[in-house]
């Protein structure tokens, strides 16, 4: 899953969600100098990925993009999977799209110190350009795809990909919607075991 699916299920808590969303910079055992709260972000953000990594139906996703895109294939669906839970957001929070994704970038603000550098220095482009909110587009998306192929060169044929998201469109929306609710449960669980370690 990509930014708008981990901060979505970190839930209410700040500093879960915070963690969720810094922890691909995070290694190994270093979570473990954050506060409790950021290191189950750090540690449900670790359960997302793996759940979704081995999960058939994301596979049958990123079987369809292998092809073209290769081992770019799961990185594409994650954004793909981001498009359909901002497209559909209504479906799954009261609060409007913008004023979640709002409120999320006056938390990073506020916390801005305890961010790593990678992040500080994302977040400038991050809310320029609002991601988040592009994600809800299929034009945004495309220039998502595209800025992430500038990034690795153009190897991954990633600005490519809106031509099969638009030709499967129904099928990664169904794909996504069946998988979302499976793991949107297996995270509630994940964080009442992680309430329970700390």
């Amino acid at each position: 899953m990509n930014f708008l699916a981990h901060i979505y299920l970190s839930g209410t808590d700040e500093g879960v969600t915070i963690g969720n969303f810094i922890a691909d910079g995070i290694k190994g055992k270093k979570y473990q100098k954050f506060p409790d709260t950021i290191q189950k972000g750090i540690l449900l953000h670790r359960f997302i990925d793996s759940y979704t990594d081995s999960h058939p139906t994301v596979r049958k996703s990123t079987k369809r993009l292998h092809e073209k895109h290769g081992h770019y294939s799961g990185v594409i669906v994650d954004i793909l999977y981001d498009h359909f839970l901002a497209k559909n957001w209504s479906n799954y929070s009261d609060v409007p799209l913008a004023d979640y994704i709002d409120n999320f970038y006056e938390l990073l603000q506020d916390n801005y110190a305890i961010l790593p550098t990678r992040i500080q220095r994302m977040m400038p482009y991050m809310m320029a350009d609002n991601w988040l909110l592009s994600y809800a587009t299929i034009p945004g998306i495309s220039k998502i795809l595209d800025q992430m192929s500038v990034r690795v060169k153009g190897r991954s044929n990633m600005n490519f990909a809106v031509i099969e998201l638009k030709e499967f469109y129904d099928e990664f929306e169904v794909e996504f919607t069946s998988f979302f609710e499976e793991l949107r449960a297996s995270c509630k669980e994940k964080l009442v075991a992680l309430d329970k370690k700390y």
